[in-house]
């Protein structure tokens, strides 16, 4: 698109927190919102604030939020000229962006081909490899022979990683530490990613034993410009999914943070990347860097980038999509400040972090400078069972690391949520445990430092103190009831006296 395009209705393909997120930001360009729901979320906040809802079909995703077609024909019947796909659903996925085109429409978001390159982890290292972007020692084809793969794993050298070459999320990974393990792992691993991406292609890196997940947001606009916006660390992860972002990494030197953000730039290139998007590294424990992957879309974890350089993601998507150049240059940005976001789950942290789906009996959330909460539900509502059981991000923002920390620990405190299980506790463990507050950590944090008993025992040590204070408030209260008594009797005997004498 080489002409601009006023944008004045979009479309939002997504529910629950971004949605909302996207539609604000709508709101303030003085751009209507059409939202779309499933019948489970017809009762939803985003369906309440959107100027218009339509629905798509019953509650599973697969049945709704993932049938590119209707949501194409909600964007005809009411008229909007652009669709928003947020993350997750349809936000990767390269035949509804076609499917968008041919239909006249404009897809907020990268171009197909993009899509289609940096959805395969493969295609996305031939691209970067262009660039000279330094990549994990492993195989850069898929592999499905188990001789072979085994000899490459061997020549590569234990421990290795098997990925899915089509997916991420953990999904078709394995780590295999002798060769011993490998033929059973290798099955398991093509298993999973035939089941999860209908492609069961796999490929070998060596394993990076204290790995730091570090990834950097970039923009790009239809007439050549990109910049990065920085880093985001994502190391705090539970079955290699993220839990924990912060941005800036408490890591980074400088001068590593500008080869990691310029290598970024050089793989959005690779690509003409237009939109917002994130290349994704991993680190070792000498600080050297190899790319990973690259995520087409908005992130979950892209507001600790808004609160650092104070851009407004969403608008900025937008804006890009409308056909305007980027109104700054890499020169023009600057990390200002520190933020930190916890994705508070519907989960137990006590029960290997497994859903706890359920009602909302209380829902109260913090605030108070610095503190910001995305989320999409209120008091009285249904966990549904049929999507993520991400219930909101709690983000906040400090002049530095140590003052976002503590903000973080007061907003927990603060968040006060009933009827489920959630990562709140879990993210107040992470927010004090030493090797965190050090920034000596790594993507192994769980592992190392977190079980069900740490978090027994400190929620029972709560318990106990919130008792023993409750107890010497009762006995305070009790004193300060009989003084009065005591108090007013004398004043009152005092007072009265002369009719007795």
């Amino acid at each position: 698109m080489s002409s601009t395009t006023l944008i004045t209705k979009i479309l939002v393909a997504n529910r629950g927190e971004i949605a909302l997120r996207i539609m604000r930001s709508a709101k303030e360009m003085g751009i209507q919102t059409v939202a779309v729901f499933s019948e489970a979320d017809r009762s939803a906040l985003h369906v309440r604030y959107a100027d218009e809802a339509i629905c798509i079909g019953p509650a599973p995703s697969n049945q709704s939020y993932l049938i590119g077609d209707n949501i194409i024909a909600a964007c005809k019947t009411t008229g909007a000229q652009a669709i928003h796909p947020g993350y997750g659903f349809l936000s990767e996925n390269a035949g509804f962006a076609r499917a968008v085109k041919a239909a006249g429409l404009i897809l907020i978001g990268p171009t197909p081909e993009a899509m289609e390159t940096m959805g395969n982890k493969l295609a996305a290292k031939a691209a970067a490899l262009k660039y000279n972007i330094p990549m994990v020692p492993g195989t850069e084809e898929a592999i499905t022979d188990i001789e072979e793969a085994k000899t490459r794993a061997v020549e590569v050298g234990f421990p290795i990683l098997i990925k899915a070459a089509a997916g991420g999320g953990g999904k078709g990974m394995r780590i295999v530490e002798k060769v011993a393990d490998f033929e059973e792992q290798m099955h398991l691993a093509v298993s999973e990613a035939t089941s999860a991406f209908g492609d069961g292609s796999v490929f070998i890196e060596r394993y990076v034993t204290s790995p730091r997940h570090i990834e950097i947001q970039v923009l790009g606009d239809t007439h050549g410009n990109i910049v990065h916006l920085f880093e985001r660390e994502c190391s705090i992860q539970r079955r290699h999914q993220k839990v924990v972002e912060e941005a800036p990494s408490s890591i980074l030197t400088e001068e590593i943070r500008q080869a990691m953000g310029k290598c970024a730039v050089d793989v959005a290139h690779s690509v003409n990347y237009v939109g917002a998007g994130t290349v994704e590294f991993i680190l070792d424990e000498n600080l050297d860097f190899f790319f990973l992957e690259m995520n087409t879309r908005l992130q979950v974890e892209h507001p600790v980038t808004e609160m650092i350089t104070g851009l407004d993601l969403v608008k900025e998507q937008i804006k890009i999509a409308q056909g305007e150049a980027l109104s700054y240059g890499q020169e023009d940005l600057k990390i200002n400040g520190h933020a930190m976001e916890l994705r508070v789950y519907a989960e137990d942290p006590l029960n290997n972090f497994l859903p706890d789906i359920g009602t909302l009996q209380t829902y109260t959330t913090p605030k108070g400078n610095g503190v910001r909460v995305d989320d999409g539900f209120e008091e009285g509502m249904e966990i549904p069972i049929y999507y993520d059981p991400m219930i909101a991000k709690l983000i906040t923002y400090g002049a530095n690391r140590k003052e976002a920390i503590k903000r973080m620990i007061r907003a927990i405190d603060e968040y006060d949520i009933t009827g489920i299980q959630t990562t709140l506790s879990f993210g107040k463990f992470v927010m004090q445990h030493e090797a965190f507050t050090s920034g000596k950590f790594d993507t192994h944090f769980v592992g190392k430092y977190f079980n069900a008993d740490s978090l027994k025992n400190e929620n029972e040590e709560e318990a106990m103190l919130a008792a023993l204070t409750a107890v010497w408030l009762m006995q305070k209260e009790k004193v300060a009831v009989s003084n009065t008594i005591q108090t007013e009797t004398v004043s009152n005997w005092k007072k009265n006296r002369k009719k007795y004498i």
